[in-house]
């Protein structure tokens, strides 16, 4: 199955799935410019490794203390390394190394012993474009979710060239012969959607006979889906993509526990995201609700052992129904 997205949520269902022995490629959101991300991508333009080191450790059979070396981030105080993930300038370093950052984390894939695939979104840095309702556009994703506008549509370019992106080749072959699609979890605009506006990888989504499965977020985003409905968030992506290709979505359907809820952990979140199930089912959308939040600490995540039980039985469902086509 390939898994598309970036942000913090993907690497809970990647979790999940490893678990469950599935065969696994996860396509990786390659437009983030915030953070030690953006930082190494303003300096030596390298594709944002963020959310690729994230999914590399999700993935990896290397040991615990091998994966905090990795994750580990310089203090404040280290004026020249403050903020940065050594994990990322690994990255940054091999793809210097190999020219690509494609051939680069294939390479830390099997150093990592990665169990599965990691592909990053495009061989070349992104940057996002949005327009607003109001007819205003902004460049560069952190413009744009700080300008707290409703989003209309996103579009990537190149960073470098300013021209329409590619996805390799595997990235276009995992798609089509995976036997399911998961876009998700993660910020609909700033990581799921780039991912889908890269021409050819939406339309290998759009041609693709896997089952399309949309996990949905759990809390709307500041900037992004302030008060959106599970509907809502489906009809953002088949408006992008020209169709209704969501085949299926799953959805929280349990309340969340506001007295657990750390506020200043959550700055950039609004509410619970509000279930429309006949919003859904107008968008040719089989829905699929359950209580999927896992709730500790104050934070909320997806339940990545309950959301990866629903993926695999509806992955087994679409391998049948290509067997029997196929028959």
């Amino acid at each position: 199955m390939v898994v598309i997205g970036g942000g913090t949520g993907l690497p809970v269902i990647l979790n999940a799935l490893k678990d469950k022995n599935a065969e696994i490629t996860a396509i990786v959101t390659v437009s983030d410019d915030g953070g030690s991300s953006g930082s190494i991508r303003n300096f030596i333009n390298v594709v944002p490794p963020g959310d690729i080191r994230n999914v590399l450790v999700s993935l990896s059979d290397i040991s615990q203390e091998e994966k905090n070396v990795f994750q580990y981030r310089f203090d404040s105080s280290d004026s020249f390394f403050s903020g940065h993930a050594i994990g990322n300038l690994i990255i940054a370093a091999l793809n210097e190394m190999h020219g690509n950052i494609f051939d680069a984390v294939q390479s830390l894939s099997k150093m990592m012993r990665v169990d599965g695939h990691v592909f990053p979104a495009s061989n070349e840095p992104l940057t996002l474009n949005a327009e607003f309702v109001d007819g205003t556009t902004e460049v560069g994703e952190t413009e744009i979710t700080s300008k707290d506008k409703r989003i209309k549509r996103v579009w990537v370019t190149d960073t470098n060239s300013g021209a329409k992106p590619t996805a390799v080749l595997p990235v276009l072959a995992a798609i089509m012969q995976a036997d399911a699609v998961v876009l998700g979890p993660g910020s609909l605009f700033t990581s799921i959607l780039p991912n889908l506006m890269i021409p050819n990888l939406g339309e290998a989504v759009r041609k693709t006979s896997a089952e399309v499965i949309y996990i949905c977020n759990i809390m709307t985003q500041r900037g992004e889906t302030d008060h959106f409905s599970d509907a809502e968030h489906v009809q953002v992506i088949n408006n992008h993509l020209g169709g209704h290709y969501i085949n299926t979505a799953l959805v929280n359907g349990a309340k969340i526990d506001m007295s657990k809820f750390h506020p200043e952990d959550y700055d950039a979140y609004l509410e619970p995201v509000r279930n429309d199930f006949a919003g859904l089912r107008k968008q040719d959308c089989r829905v699929i609700t359950d209580d999927f939040i896992d709730q500790h600490s104050g934070l909320v995540f997806h339940d990545g052992k309950k959301v990866a039980r629903e993926i695999i039985n509806l992955a087994l469902e679409a391998m049948s129904r290509r067997r029997m086509t196929d028959e």
